[in-house]
């Protein structure tokens, strides 16, 4: 490679060094009149062309000529700043894709457990900003109730012979689930002991507090991270647990429909 294909750039004191055909992949933008030098604002110094800007985002620029993607670190939160860079240098893809910023920002999902323990059973409710959240616990629960078997209801055998059937945890909405385990003893119903299973973990629980513990590890090998806990105010005494978990931001690409090569001009001559 000949060093007439390389060009350095010192942005604000940054430097960069990267292919011409990199920064001239868009005819419209002023980073291809400065190759040119055909814009004023740009000089040579030392063999380098200076550049007054600032060079840290000058480089999520450069990323973006080499890749037609966006992608920033979690942290970052200088949208309106790299927007106004992306003007600068007149690159209207990039600004139409910093246009969606609420696709760029790393957005929180949220989980409230609620959990109530009282006598010999224990009840829980869980309430997720995402319904894939709520759609992966429920396929991981599964409530299993002890039922009379048939041959006990055929025959006088006592104790009954109990057998397990599985349920899934309620759901009514899409945004939260409902089950509860433990023994009723107030009733005179047939039914016996509600045990609680969450996969992978095959055990089957009919603790409440177990349970609870259970279902908290379920989230925080999710990727969910506890950030509050409370007990609310009013008499039945239910405690909450608040958990957060960061979403990945998306990588945005840019329309592959139109080249970059493609000027205006060309293109207005393509339709007649």
């Amino acid at each position: 490679m000949s060093s007439q294909e390389l060009v350095t750039l010192n942005v604000g004191g940054k430097i960069f060094t990267t292919r011409c055909s990199t920064i001239k992949q868009f005819p419209a933008s002023r980073l291809t009149r400065m190759m040119e030098g055909t814009d004023q604002e740009f000089k040579m110094v030392g063999g380098q062309i200076f550049v007054d800007r600032d060079g840290m985002l000058f480089s999520f620029i450069l990323d973006f000529l080499r890749t037609h993607q966006l992608l920033f670190p979690a942290d970052f939160s200088d949208y309106l700043r790299l927007q106004r860079e992306a003007l600068f240098y007149e690159l209207d893809p990039l600004v139409d894709l910093l246009n969606q910023e609420d696709r760029l920002l790393p957005r929180p999902a949220l989980v409230e457990v609620q959990f109530l323990s009282r006598n010999t059973q224990a009840f829980f409710r869980v309430f997720g900003s995402c319904s894939k959240t709520i759609e992966m616990l429920t396929g991981r629960i599964t409530v299993f109730v002890e039922q009379p078997s048939a041959l006990t209801w055929s025959s006088n055998s006592f104790p009954p012979q109990m057998t397990l059937l599985p349920l899934p945890p309620q759901r009514p909405s899409y945004h939260d689930l409902v089950f509860w385990c433990g023994s009723d003893n107030t009733t005179d119903n047939q039914t016996g002991v509600r045990y609680v299973s969450i996969k992978p973990d095959n055990r089957k629980l009919a603790n409440g507090t177990n349970v609870l513990g259970l279902l908290i590890d379920t989230l925080l090998m999710e990727g969910f991270h506890l950030v509050s806990t409370r007990t609310s105010s009013s008499e039945d005494k239910t405690e909450c647990y608040s958990f957060e978990r960061i979403k990945r931001p998306e990588v945005l690409t840019m329309n592959k429909t139109l080249k970059p090569e493609t000027t205006l001009s060309e293109q207005s001559q393509k339709k007649k």
